[in-house]
């Protein structure tokens, strides 16, 4: 594919950013950084922990939050929370459903703990879903005091159900950065359901939120006060308990991401909420999946329906498609970030179908796909 012809500019989206995070952020959102009294302002002032009290008002009525859950904010992004999880959950093992890049890494980083046991982990392969028993144990018939897995795998495109996991006090510790907003979900099967805001939510990083049972904060509070494990007051689960419900972070957290997290929290309870959300995505990823379907060239990379995601969209190609090639011709005329995850596979793009992603310019792009795969001969 060298050489290729531009594509017709009457075909071309409006907005050209398929990402799957960074997400698009919806220019509303943008204007909102005028705000005054905000950038460049203390986070323990009153302006700045009133965004704080709204953000977390706002997703406490998006996800319709059990009694006795807290919304706790944090600085860095959902990797930060692995280590928090490690550092302030995790009490001495912890199982894992594996199936992509993010649940791997947050097995690795139980596994480089020295005060944890070595992860415990049920692994698929890429495309494919891992889900947790509950019945699993370590080598020496050890049973986890946490189970992890993600709700969705970014890397992939594989969604997982939501469900609790063990029993006893083990705790159900689930990963919801890329899904958290378009889908709907009972977070009281969980104990922690975590996220950054930069994919649904439109915002930016360095942020990480978690909707936190009263188990989870027992558990955090417990490890706080162990008197044999090191806790850096970053990775301290308990501490950023006790400031949000202050409405503030640990550290200075990034205003502008506040913003703009709130301003879409808004917009998405305004529009249908959960419900609207995930509808909104499901329009647009359809439009990826029926099109795969139908063509010669091209299929799912995820081959069970019901797995498949709604907001990031895995599309594999055949041998004789230049995906690489293909990729380049659409970034160059303003199409961007369709690439495939790292390692995940040669053959594939990965298209980032948001809440904010409208179906036109989904359709859009699958008519320059179409243009460049007959073209390209």
């Amino acid at each position: 594919m060298v050489n290729i012809a531009p594509i017709p500019a009457d075909l071309l989206p409006k907005d050209g950013r398929f990402g799957s995070g960074p997400s698009r952020i919806r220019p509303e959102q943008i204007e909102a950084l005028h705000a005054p009294l905000l950038m460049g302002t203390s986070h323990r002032k009153a302006p700045v922990k009133s965004l704080v009290a709204s953000i977390r008002q706002g997703l406490r009525s998006l996800f319709a939050l059990p009694e006795g859950y807290e919304v706790v904010l944090g600085n860095g992004g959902a990797s930060a929370f692995w280590d928090v999880a490690v550092t302030s959950l995790v009490r001495e093992r912890a199982a894992f459903g594996v199936f992509g890049e993010f649940g791997s890494k947050f097995a690795a980083e139980v596994d480089r703990a020295p005060h944890l046991d070595a992860a415990i982990r049920v692994s698929a392969k890429a495309g494919a879903l891992a889900r947790l028993t509950g019945t699993e144990t370590n080598e020496d018939g050890a049973s986890p005091d946490v189970f992890a897995y993600p709700h969705h795998e970014t890397s992939t495109g594989v969604l997982s159900p939501v469900e609790r996991i063990g029993c006893d006090d083990a705790l159900t510790v689930v990963d919801a950065t890329s899904v958290a907003g378009a889908a709907q979900v009972d977070v009281s099967a969980t104990d922690a359901y975590y996220l950054s805001p930069q994919k649904a939510f439109g915002s930016d990083g360095g942020l990480w939120l978690a909707f936190v049972s009263p188990r989870a904060m027992e558990r955090a509070e417990e490890l706080h006060c162990a008197s044999d494990r090191w806790m850096p007051s970053f990775l301290d689960l308990s501490l950023a308990v006790k400031n949000s419900v202050k409405d503030q972070t640990l550290n200075t957290p990034a205003i502008a991401t506040l913003i703009m997290l709130d301003r879409q929290i808004a917009w998405m309870l305004d529009e249908g909420g959960l419900d609207g959300m995930e509808a909104r995505s499901r329009a647009a990823s359809e439009v990826l999946y029926r099109w795969a379907d139908s063509s010669a060239l091209v299929r799912p990379f995820v081959s069970e329906p019901s797995h498949r995601s709604h907001v990031v969209v895995t599309l594999e190609f055949d041998e004789s498609v230049d995906t690489k090639a293909l990729s380049a011709a659409l970034r160059a005329q303003g199409i961007v970030d369709v690439d495939p995850y790292r390692g995940v596979g040669d053959k594939q793009l990965r298209i980032g179908t948001w809440p904010t992603t409208p179906v036109s310019d989904v359709e859009a792009l699958v008519a320059c796909l179409n243009w460049l795969l007959e073209h390209s001969a």
